[in-house]
C-alpha cells in the first residue's frame, strides 16, 4: 500500500507543481487539464485551462493534486505536507523556496529531535513541515 496527498487548489495547480518540481527534484508524470476531457464531460469555459489532475515522483514518493472549483475550494487545514530529508543544508534549501511569498509558522531550526525542524504555509496555501533528524551530534547540540 502507498498513501499519496491529493492536494486542491483554487487554480493555481500548474503553477504550484512547476515550484514543486524544482524545489523537490521530482518530475511531473502526468499534467492533465479539463480541456483534454472527452467532450461528454461537459467542461466549463472558464475550466477548460485548468488542471484536473497532477501527479509528481519525487523518489518513492507520489504528491497529487489539481484545480477544485471556487465553489468547492477551501483552504487546507488539518493536516501538513511533511518532508523528511537527511541533510541539513538540503533542508534549509527546500524551507526557503517552499517559504517564498508563503507564510512560515516555525522557523526551521534546531529541536531536541531534530537537526532541523520548520512549518510553513507555501504561497499556494498548502501547509508543510520540514523535518531533518541529521546525526546525533547535530542534535546534541540543541
Amino acid at each position: 500500500m502507498q498513501l499519496n496527498p491529493y492536494l486542491q487548489f483554487n487554480g493555481q495547480c500548474e503553477a504550484a507543481f512547476q515550484l514543486y518540481q524544482r524545489c523537490l527534484g521530482g518530475k511531473i508524470e502526468a499534467m492533465m487539464k479539463y480541456a483534454d476531457a472527452p467532450p461528454e464531460a461537459q467542461v466549463s469555459p472558464d475550466s477548460r485551462d485548468k488542471i484536473m489532475h497532477a501527479r509528481l515522483v519525487v523518489g518513492d514518493a507520489v504528491l497529487m493534486g489539481s484545480d477544485g472549483g471556487p465553489e468547492r475550494y477551501e483552504l487546507p487545514k488539518g493536516f501538513c505536507v511533511s518532508i523528511q530529508i537527511k541533510d541539513s543544508a538540503e533542508a534549509e534549501r527546500i524551507f526557503n523556496t517552499l517559504a517564498e511569498n508563503g507564510q512560515v509558522h516555525m522557523p526551521l531550526q534546531q529541536t531536541f529531535w531534530a537537526a532541523r525542524f520548520g512549518m510553513l504555509r507555501d504561497q499556494f496555501g498548502i501547509p508543510w513541515m520540514v523535518n531533518c533528524e541529521g546525526d546525533a551530534s547535530e542534535r546534541a547540540r540543541a
